[in-house]
């Protein structure tokens, strides 16, 4: 499939320029509020910046199961116009208080965990809104180029707003998040109706039950959950690792702090572009990425200067944005429609839930045993949890795994046609673990 194939769908060009601005906005905020927490309001707390952290996603697991409901009760359009205008307004509330010099630290906890709770209904509304603009063949697709969009104003805001701290101060950078919802608003209220594809609305009040039913049944998918809780709970903490290793490992200023994330959107970008060009994603693809964020991680931990560390946020942005991309596409296509908001719900409570757990536990590892052991524990435990779930097939699907050496590449396959992929949730011919076998010469197959 082409990279920019969805963008031939006014709905989702409408969807993917508002969140390009959306976003932009979203990163100079997180820049900012960083460095609002780290230099202004505490001397270099990674502790402080770990709470914060927390906070922004302590409600998403304890509301997820009602929010999930309530996506798949109403119009996921109407959910996300409101849910856009909560988030706006509580951007302008906490830049109020900065602009007016009265901001404390428990300011910023407060708006932190009313921000995770609108979040709680905004992403899964947001997941489950795009199998409603595009075709089920576009969805691979248009979950790469979300994350393109994600990333690429990840390319530029931190930059942007590392200079804006350092020229200004850290209001603006409130101030130009909360205007940015605007775009997204407009390009929700843009979208054609008759263009789109609702799901089936749930009319059962037990909604939330049967969603956790649902998945109790589908292994597939618990298996792609326990991979994105470990990324997203031990992993994706860089918002603490940049921020410790930049000031207390490395000693520099508001602007290359920034640039970090600039430097690692690079590689997201990249992976973002990959992952729009597959067709169907894959466990393999999966598993495969978590290893090489888990290398990409330990390399990090002994990057021995600003400039190294900076290039090797690079492979790890990549291998994350990948991991990520190919969860997300997977557990949307291989979950019936009328079930796409609660699982989603579920999905974004266990990747963005873990945080509250993962982050005050990597923030004082990096305040009492140093930055560097705080992201070793990342590559840890995505290394440890690629492993175990690769070693759960191999023992309890009959997987069998060959390196070939002309051309070299990684094959893996079953020996009994199961479907192991939650992107193909019915039985089928071929999965997308990509089972490998030659049909044209089975007898070669067999003697592998």
């Amino acid at each position: 499939m082409k990279t920019f194939a969805s963008l031939g769908i006014r709905n989702y060009r409408y969807f993917f320029l508002g969140a390009l601005v959306s976003n932009l906005g979203t990163w100079i905020q997180r820049i900012g509020q960083d460095w609002l927490v780290l230099t202004d309001l505490t001397d270099n707390s990674s502790t402080a910046l770990g709470i914060v952290t927390a906070l922004q996603f302590l409600a998403i697991p304890l509301l997820a199961p009602f929010a999930g409901s309530i996506i798949d009760r109403y119009p996921k359009r109407k959910v996300l116009v409101v849910t856009q205008i909560a988030l706006m307004l509580n951007a302008l509330g906490l830049w109020a208080l900065v602009a007016t010099e009265t901001v404390e630290l428990w300011h910023v906890y407060g708006f932190a965990l009313l921000m995770g709770a609108i979040t709680a209904f905004d992403n899964p509304a947001r997941q489950a809104f795009v199998s409603e603009i595009v075709p089920r063949n576009y969805i691979t697709n248009a979950v790469g180029l979300n994350s393109t969009s994600f990333n690429g104003a990840r390319l530029i805001g931190p930059g942007l707003a590392g200079l804006l701290v350092a020229a200004v101060g850290v209001g603006p950078t409130l101030l130009i998040n909360a205007l940015s919802f605007v775009a997204m608003i407009g390009a929700i209220l843009l979208m054609h109706g008759e263009e789109l594809h609702p799901a089936p609305v749930s009319k059962t009040r037990g909604g939330a039950m049967d969603g956790l039913r649902y998945l109790a049944g589908r292994p597939d998918l618990i298996v792609v959950l326990v991979l994105v809780f470990v990324l997203g709970t031990f992993g994706m903490n860089f918002q603490i690792f940049n921020a410790t290793m930049s000031t207390v490992e490395f000693g520099v200023g508001s602007a290359e702090f920034g640039l970090l994330g600039t430097v690692m959107a690079v590689g997201t970008l990249g992976g973002a572009l990959m992952a729009a060009r597959r067709t169907k994603p894959t466990l393999r693809t999966l598993v495969l990425s978590m290893v090489g964020f888990a290398v990409s991680a330990l390399a990090l931990a002994l990057a021995p200067n600003y400039y190294v560390y900076a290039l090797l946020l690079i492979p790890a942005g990549f291998f994350s944005l990948t991991a990520m991309t190919t969860a997300n596409a997977s557990v949307q296509l291989g979950t019936a429609p009328e079930f796409r908001g609660r699982v989603m719900a579920v999905y974004m409570a266990i990747f963005m839930g873990g945080t509250p757990l993962g982050s005050p536990l990597i923030g004082w590892i990096g305040q009492v045993l140093g930055p560097r052991t705080s992201v070793l524990v990342a590559s840890v435990t995505t290394g440890l949890a690629a492993v175990g779930v690769f070693a759960y097939f191999v023992l309890h699907n009959g997987m069998r795994v060959r390196i070939d050496r002309h051309p070299l590449r990684l094959k893996v396959w079953t020996q009994e046609r199961r479907p192991i992929d939650p992107a193909t949730p019915e039985p089928a011919e071929s999965n997308a673990v990509e089972r490998m076998e030659d049909r044209r010469r089975p007898e070669r197959a067999r003697a592998a």
